[in-house]
C-alpha cells in the first residue's frame, strides 16, 4: 500500500513539469561567459598604471620576463582578476545549494555564520600557528566553516517551534557577531590586527598564485560535486516529502550538499575573507531568470557570481583611485537592501 501510494506521488509530481527556461539559460551561459572574459581583460588592464589591452594579449600569450607591464600582469593582477571569479562562483554556488536543501530564501554562507566561523578559525591559525602553510590554512577554513554551520543549526533548534528561516538567520547573525568579536580580540591580544584586517574588509588584491594553486583542486571538486547533486537538490527544493516519494536518498543527497557548501565557502573565505550577499544575490536573481532547475540554476549562478565579484573588483578601484574600496562594502551595499526586500516579502512565512 505504501509503495503505491509512492508510486502514485511520483507519477503525480512528475506529471508536473518543473518551470524552468533552458533557452533563458543557455543565452546566461553564453552572454555571461563574453562578459566575464571581457571582465576580465578590462580589469587586468586598469590599476594604477593603464595597460593597454594589446600588452595584456601579449602578457598571456607572449610573456616577457624583462617587461615590468607583463610582469605587473602576470604576478599581481591575474591572480587577483582569476582568485575573484573562483570566489564569485564559490559564493553563489553555496548559496544556491543552501536554499535548495534548506528551502530557506535567506540561506547565505555569511548570513548563516559560516564566512564568520572560517575568519575565527584563521584568527586563531594567525594567533597560535603563524607561518603556517596555506595548504593547511585552506583546511583550517574547512574546519572553521563546519563548526560554525553546527553550531547555528544547534542554537536554532533549540527553541519549541523548530528551524525556522527566521531563527536561522537570528542565530546566524548573533553567533556571527560573537565569532568577529572573539577573532578582533585575539588579534589585540596576539598583535596580529594587519594579518587579519584584510579578511574583515573583503578584498581580492592580495591573491597570489600559490592561494589560487591550492584553492583549484577544492574548487573544480566542489563545482562538480554541486553539478552532480543539481538534479537531487532540485527535487529537495519541491519539499522532503516530494523528494522521498521520487526516490530521493534526501540525507545522503544533504549530506553532499553540505560537504560541498562547506569546501566552497571555506576555500572563498581564506582567499579573500568576509565577502557576504554574494550568494543571497545571485541565487535569486538566477531562479528568476531560468526557472526552479538546478541544473541550469548552479552553472548560472557560478558564471553570473564570477562576473558580480570582477565587476564589483572594478568598480571598488575606480570609485576613489589610487585607493581601492573594499568589494566586501561595496557588495553589501546592494545585498543589505536585497535582504531586507527579501525579509519583507517573506514575512508571513517566516
Amino acid at each position: 500500500m505504501i509503495q503505491q501510494n509512492a508510486a502514485r506521488e511520483t507519477q503525480a509530481v512528475s506529471s508536473v513539469p518543473l518551470r524552468t527556461r533552458p533557452l533563458a539559460a543557455a543565452l546566461i551561459l553564453t552572454a555571461g561567459i563574453l562578459l566575464l572574459v571581457l571582465g576580465i581583460g578590462v580589469s587586468v588592464s586598469f590599476g594604477a598604471a593603464d595597460i593597454l589591452f594589446s600588452t595584456v594579449w601579449e602578457a598571456v600569450f607572449h610573456f616577457n620576463p624583462e617587461s615590468i607591464q607583463h610582469q605587473i600582469i602576470a604576478d599581481l593582477r591575474m591572480p587577483r582578476v582569476l582568485g575573484g571569479a573562483m570566489v564569485g562562483a564559490s559564493f553563489a554556488v553555496a548559496g544556491a545549494i543552501m536554499q535548495g536543501m534548506t528551502r530557506n530564501p535567506l540561506a547565505d554562507s555569511g548570513l548563516l555564520g559560516l564566512n564568520a566561523g572560517a575568519g575565527f578559525m584563521l584568527a586563531l591559525c594567525f594567533a597560535f600557528f603563524p607561518g603556517m602553510a596555506y595548504s593547511k590554512l585552506i583546511l583550517m577554513s574547512f574546519l572553521g566553516a563546519a563548526g560554525g554551520a553546527v553550531l547555528i543549526y544547534g542554537i536554532g533548534s533549540m527553541s519549541k517551534g523548530g528551524l525556522t528561516p527566521l531563527r536561522l538567520v537570528l542565530a546566524g547573525a548573533a553567533l556571527s557577531a560573537l565569532l568577529s568579536a572573539l577573532s578582533e580580540g585575539i588579534a589585540l591580544y596576539f598583535h596580529i590586527g594587519q594579518d587579519i584586517a584584510f579578511w574583515y574588509a573583503g578584498g581580492v588584491s592580495g591573491t597570489t598564485w600559490v592561494q589560487l594553486k591550492v584553492m583549484l583542486p577544492w574548487f573544480l571538486a566542489a563545482l562538480l560535486g554541486a553539478i552532480a547533486l543539481s538534479r537531487s537538490i532540485t527535487m529537495l527544493s519541491l519539499g522532503d516529502e516530494i523528494a522521498k516519494g521520487l526516490g530521493q536518498r534526501t540525507g545522503l543527497v544533504k549530506l553532499g550538499g553540505t560537504v560541498v557548501v562547506l569546501i566552497l565557502a571555506g576555500a572563498s573565505v581564506s582567499v579573500v575573507g568576509a565577502v557576504g550577499f554574494v550568494g543571497l544575490i545571485i541565487p535569486h536573481l538566477t531562479r528568476y531568470l531560468v526557472g526552479v532547475d538546478y541544473r541550469w540554476i548552479i552553472p548560472c549562478s557560478a558564471v553570473l557570481g564570477s562576473l558580480l565579484v570582477v565587476v564589483s573588483d572594478l568598480a571598488a578601484r575606480m570609485i576613489h583611485p589610487p585607493y581601492e574600496t573594499p568589494i566586501g562594502a561595496l557588495i553589501a551595499l546592494i545585498g543589505v537592501p536585497f535582504f531586507l526586500y527579501l525579509t519583507r516579502k517573506e514575512r508571513r512565512e517566516l
